[in-house]
């Protein structure tokens, strides 16, 4: 008797193993973040929800930008080579995936900080409020 996981077999190794190590090309997660914010981040945190959400709880660190204000001409105050990550409420929420996908536009290197806020809470982790 199969199931609905096993009706369609597993990838082969070789496969499964080229997709999970390219998702780490496009994601990043909570706890990883956490940690490079904490010894000194070599990456731009831009949190991309409205002001007011910014301001009612974000990740220490990040910056406020929402995904529709994403522009060459806003970006050129960082260097062309900076990574930029990017997130949003949560995995209810594809304001990250906006975000980087206008940042990719532009030609700028960019991960997802995967369950965004609500990942955050999850981990444990503080909010800092205001603007």
């Amino acid at each position: 008797m199969t199931s609905a996981v096993t009706d369609i077999p597993a990838a082969p190794s070789h496969l499964a193993q080229a997709h999970f190590a390219a998702e780490f090309t496009f994601r990043t997660d909570c706890w990883d973040v956490h940690e490079a914010l904490s010894a000194g981040a070599d990456f731009v945190l831009l949190d991309v929800r409205s002001p007011a959400m910014f301001a009612a709880g974000h990740v220490p660190g990040a910056i406020s930008l929402p995904h529709g204000k994403i522009t060459r001409r806003r970006m050129a105050d960082w260097p062309d080579q900076t990574l930029f990550v990017t997130y949003c409420a949560g995995p209810h929420c594809n304001g990250a995936a906006r975000a980087a996908l206008r940042l990719a536009e532009l030609g700028r290197p960019v991960k997802i900080m995967a369950g965004g806020v609500t990942g955050w809470r999850d981990e444990g982790f503080d909010l800092a409020t205001g603007a």
